[in-house]
């Protein structure tokens, strides 16, 4: 492992971002390293020059050999989609056999909710923290099933963990089969108590779907000792994948009757086989998920020093600017890895729109993109401390707020 470098717009040169631009949400889609990028182009040179074999032959066993012997490959190398999980495994505490990928963490939380043997009568719980596109997912399979969503109400600002767990413990009802519960939750950037709320609905029998798509690369993740049943998280993101890449873990007792929402060649195969051919698509972001990996390793001098300067870089901001302000703040430190999500000034504005007219002044009159949100009507700040970001961006996105027409 290398030494750990100086981190901060120094490292610029190595994504393709704007030098313009001062990027403080790299949490939204990520940003894939130009090394990232230069493997998956290389892969993808690779795949034309033999498509057929490629994608049929090397890429994973599909479907039926006696139907379709083409696609088989006997005696050959570990396929290579399999090889991938493999490598990315380990990032995770898991076995390479125990994950699939997906395109995202919503198409894995699709796969789950579809799956599900829901039925009338039965309570999924979601919380007032969970991705939009999740909760749509699980009111969309809860409907076709006559199921109901129920929502867990957590608090925000917290105060400590458990305020979120308890909340979730007074959702549960004897109804409750499936409860969908955040890592990172999306909004607030708070690390979620998981396992000690995945402990209390497991004591009420119900089954736990986490996403964790803010968690891979963001902090240490180690899905078998957080108890749940299924986890599914993004690559793209914290883990410098390529778009679009994610993975699905299921429990072993779990994976029986999981589906992807493709249904393919891989039919009554297995999870893995129906999961790892889904149709002819790009296969090059997930191919190269354990470059991202590598690249943290090896340009960055370690996960340890990377998560070491995003969190101290976070926390810093939060205390700082709050101070600056004269605002209240609660959060705990072990509730933040490397995004948080701060109280703007109430002279900014309230509610949606005002959210959306700020974040676009910024990057239009001071070139920062920043995410803004508003909840409960008031607006916060959620910053993504990177590898490429320091103090001086933080002060430049201060300086952009006092600027910014009626702040006062």
């Amino acid at each position: 492992m290398s030494t750990p470098p100086h981190f901060g717009r120094s490292l610029l040169p190595l994504w393709a971002l704007d030098p313009a631009i001062t990027y403080l949400n790299h949490g939204t889609v990520g940003a894939t390293p130009l090394v990232v990028l230069a493997a998956q182009a290389a892969l993808r040179d690779e795949i034309e020059r033999q498509p057929a074999r490629f994608l049929l032959r090397e890429l994973t066993p599909i479907g039926r050999p006696d139907e379709h012997p083409d696609r088989a490959l006997p005696g050959g190398p570990r396929q290579r989609l399999r090889a991938a999980a493999m490598a990315v495994a380990p990032w995770l505490s898991a076995q390479g056999d125990d994950l699939v990928f997906v395109d995202n963490a919503t198409a894995g939380a699709n796969a789950v909710l579809a799956s599900f043997d829901l039925r009338p009568g039965d309570e999924v719980l979601v919380t007032n923290r969970t991705y939009g596109a999740v909760t749509r997912a699980a009111a969309h399979h809860a409907a076709r099933a006559g199921a109901q969503i129920v929502t867990a109400h957590l608090p925000f600002p917290v105060c400590g963990e458990a305020e979120l767990v308890g909340a979730v413990q007074a959702a549960l009802t004897p109804r409750t089969r499936l409860a969908v519960l955040d890592h990172v939750s999306p909004e607030t950037a708070l690390v979620m108590p998981l396992a000690a709320m995945a402990a209390a609905c497991r004591a009420r029998g119900v089954a736990v779907l986490a996403d964790g798509a803010h968690a891979p690369g963001a902090l240490p993740v180690d899905i078998p000792s957080l108890g749940v049943d299924y986890y599914t998280a993004n690559l793209h993101k914290w883990a410098f994948s390529p778009r679009s890449a994610g993975i699905l873990w299921a429990a072993p007792e779990r994976r029986a009757g999981l589906h992807p929402p493709v249904i393919s060649w891989g039919a009554g195969g297995g999870w893995l086989a129906e999961f790892d051919w889904v149709g002819t698509r790009d296969p090059t972001p997930f191919l190269c998920a354990p470059a991202g990996f590598q690249f943290i390793d090896e340009a960055l001098g370690g996960r340890d020093a990377l998560w070491a300067h995003n969190h101290a870089l976070a926390w810093r901001t939060a205390e700082r600017l709050t101070t600056h302000w004269g605002l209240p703040w609660t959060t705990p430190r072990a509730m933040v890895a490397s995004m948080v999500t701060l109280p703007l000034p109430p002279a900014l504005g309230r509610g949606f729109d005002a959210a959306m007219a700020l974040k676009s002044w910024l990057l239009a009159q001071a070139q920062i993109e920043a995410q803004i949100l508003a909840i409960d009507e008031r607006l916060y700040w959620r910053f993504s401390a990177q590898a490429y970001n320091d103090d001086a961006d933080v002060e430049r996105f201060t300086q952009a707020l006092a600027d910014f027409p009626g702040a006062g």
